[in-house]
């Protein structure tokens, strides 16, 4: 039990902190493409502010997502362990995706502006499927021997 909500909690912060980054360069490529030029301090300072400054309404919702997604994988990985790996990452990436398309469905408006664009949603999903990696990998069993 406590391997598993060590693994859950690692896997939120890390799908947090890579969502966060990917957001500030979703922002950043619209500033850019505007013809603004963003030096490589400015875009750490970016993603600093983000990864502190959206964890009053992000972080939760990262954590709402994988705590409804993982269990799901669980459900089926149980049945299935070869597949293990798979329906963990695949649980994630879809648990971030879901969470923005129901945002959009039920508030009609994208929270996280990059993904108002395909890449950006997918980002978003790539931020859950890497969460739902290191879930995976650190909820395991050790092997014996």
């Amino acid at each position: 039990m406590a391997r598993t909500l060590g693994s859950y909690i690692v896997a939120v912060i890390i799908a947090y902190c890579f969502g966060a980054l990917f957001v500030s360069q979703g922002n950043i490529a619209e500033v850019t493409a505007l013809g603004f030029d963003v030096s490589l301090s400015q875009r750490l300072q970016a993603i600093a502010h983000d990864i502190t400054g959206m964890t009053d309404i992000y972080l939760p919702l990262v954590a709402i997502s994988l705590l409804l997604g993982l269990p799901v994988a669980f459900a089926i990985v149980r049945k299935n362990p070869q597949l293990r790996m798979l329906g963990y990452v695949l649980a994630g990436f879809v648990a971030l995706l879901a969470m923005h398309i129901i945002m959009k469905a039920v508030l009609g408006l994208s929270g996280i502006a990059p993904t108002r664009t395909l890449w950006g949603l997918l980002a978003q999903g790539v931020a859950g499927g890497i969460g739902g990696y290191l879930f995976c990998r650190l909820s395991a069993r050790p092997s014996a021997g």
